[in-house]
């Protein structure tokens, strides 16, 4: 196989995990807090060897330093209202409303990066605002789908904050170690939160939440990242879009969660605006440039 080729297969692989994390929130029984904190800790215990072996650990600047502890801060707020999105509404759903995110890179990057809103970041920002009123259940505050729908649209704001501090204040530290950091700070910062009886937990939601950390975050950056050494930036950002695709066909395969026809109609439309978006990093660039203007699912 080619290094292209080798690249492709482990971010197509690396995505397909990070679709899996939806469905083994579902399945387990522990609060989106105790999953949030377990993913984050078993992925920084995994990933921080890896940093260490890879030789990518360093001093950090302050200024370095405190981008990672905002942006594990923010991980930590992604995750939590990611997994509360799954919890109250349906898988398809929560990953739909979560890939609303580009809507709101398109007008947040102009003040964390200081750049001009272009007439096509705002053309697929329309497109993934159209998306979203389709799959949009009625809107009824006492209504679970509806809570669900909410957090899912939080979770894109959160993510898409993320990957801004990203881009603008931590340019230069390795992904690994910028990753294994952020990890590190979302596991720390949920830690007060948890309770002795959210740790109460049986094997299999144990070997649920391992998954999590370990294949669906670990594991699955580790792969993105070595792709991103062989595979231009933006055809890697197309395929991640795909993640919402593979996490609905998991839930259909094992939960039987078969969404409606408007609401395939609805993700189509938004996943359609996000590679748009995406698109915008074109080949010809250095490669250390492409590589850091994508940030992990």
């Amino acid at each position: 196989m080619t290094p292209h080729g080798s690249g492709l297969l482990r971010i197509h692989v690396a995505v397909v995990f990070f679709g899996l994390a939806g469905l083994l929130g579902k399945l387990t029984t522990a609060t989106p807090a105790t999953i949030v904190f377990t993913r984050t800790l078993l992925a920084a215990a995994a990933l921080w060897p890896a940093a260490i072996l890879s030789g990518r650990v360093r001093a950090l600047a302050r200024t370095e330093a405190l981008a990672i502890a905002a942006a594990g801060l923010v991980l930590a707020a992604h995750w939590q209202t990611f997994f509360l999105a799954v919890k109250l509404s349906t898988v398809a759903l929560a990953l739909l409303t979560y890939s609303s995110f580009p809507l709101f890179v398109t007008f947040l990057e102009p003040l964390f990066l200081r750049t001009r809103l272009r007439a096509r970041d705002v053309a697929a920002a329309i497109v993934v605002l159209a998306g979203l009123a389709l799959i949009a259940p009625p809107l009824d505050p006492a209504s679970a789908m509806t809570q669900g729908a909410a957090w899912g649209i939080a979770s894109g704001f959160t993510f898409a904050v993320f990957t801004l501090i990203n881009r603008r204040f931590a340019p230069r530290v390795a992904p690994v170690l910028l990753a294994a950091g952020e990890n590190t700070v979302a596991a720390a910062a949920l830690a007060p939160f948890l309770g002795a009886a959210a740790l109460d937990l049986g094997p299999r939601d144990l070997a649920l939440l391992a998954a999590l950390g370990l294949i669906c975050t670990a594991l699955a950056h580790l792969l993105f990242m070595q792709g991103l050494a062989r595979v231009r930036a933006h055809v890697a950002a197309v395929i991640a879009t795909l993640e919402p695709v593979y996490g609905i066909v998991f839930a259909a395969l094992v939960l039987s969660e078969l969404p409606e026809p408007r609401t395939l109609l609805g993700g189509a439309i938004i996943i359609g605006g996000a590679a748009y978006a995406s698109l915008r990093e074109r080949p010809g660039g250095s490669g250390g440039g492409a590589q850091r203007s994508i940030s992990f699912p």
